[in-house]
């Protein structure tokens, strides 16, 4: 009887333990999904980097910048600035929701904040379709339709990224308080997909016009 007792207590500590270890394996794993997002989103800034850097040369190297065959338009680019950067704040409404427990208000935001995504990239299309030049044009060309078309491959990315923490959102209990590390997420990247457009309208439309 006192063996049995004896038994009975080892496996209760034996499946705490191994319970405990899987909670500490499990926040070990959302952390580091946490981390290699930083990190990709670290090599990401560098090739952005490269590309800002190059820019700036080839533009040290002309007297008129842009090139005469080549006018940039403000009027639609801000706007669609205005959505993209007010989106980052749509976005962080999700977050701030999950971790209220309000699923519904999470998808509903990120829901707005897609859309807003979407119609940055129709904007953008848009854009091409209307300017008058390609990207062999010149040099100014060349470089705006790279720095541009990389940037909107990272929104449409990020746009597959909302909508796929939607899709996982309808099952219930997915996301909650305690765990939404795919909400944050896909917020961390869209924040970084913000940042770095205000650098390109910043270097390819506000500085062209000085």
């Amino acid at each position: 009887m006192q063996g049995s007792t004896i038994d009975t207590t080892d496996n209760l500590v034996d499946t705490t333990i191994h319970s405990g270890a899987e909670v500490a394996h499990h926040e070990e794993h959302q952390d580091l999904r946490v981390f290699g997002l930083l990190t990709f989103l670290a090599s990401e800034s560098l090739m952005f980097g490269g590309l800002f850097a190059a820019y700036l040369i080839y533009r040290s190297n002309f007297i008129v910048w842009p090139p005469e065959e080549t006018e940039v338009e403000l009027l639609l680019p801000t706007i669609n600035t205005i959505i993209l950067v007010s989106s980052s704040f749509v976005i962080h409404k999700g977050d701030t929701a999950i971790k209220k427990n309000n699923v519904s208000g999470m998808r509903l935001w990120y829901i707005v904040t897609a859309i807003m995504g979407i119609i940055f990239l129709g904007g953008q299309v848009y854009e091409y379709l209307t300017l008058g030049y390609g990207l062999t044009t010149n040099v100014f060309s060349n470089c705006f339709y790279v720095m541009t078309g990389f940037h909107g491959l990272h929104v449409f990315v990020g746009v597959l990224l909302i909508l796929g923490v939607l899709w996982r959102s309808r099952r219930a209990g997915h996301y909650n308080q305690e765990k939404h590390v795919g909400i944050e997420m896909a917020e961390i990247y869209w924040h970084f997909v913000d940042i770095i457009w205000i650098v390109l309208f910043t270097l390819l439309y506000i500085l062209t016009l000085f």
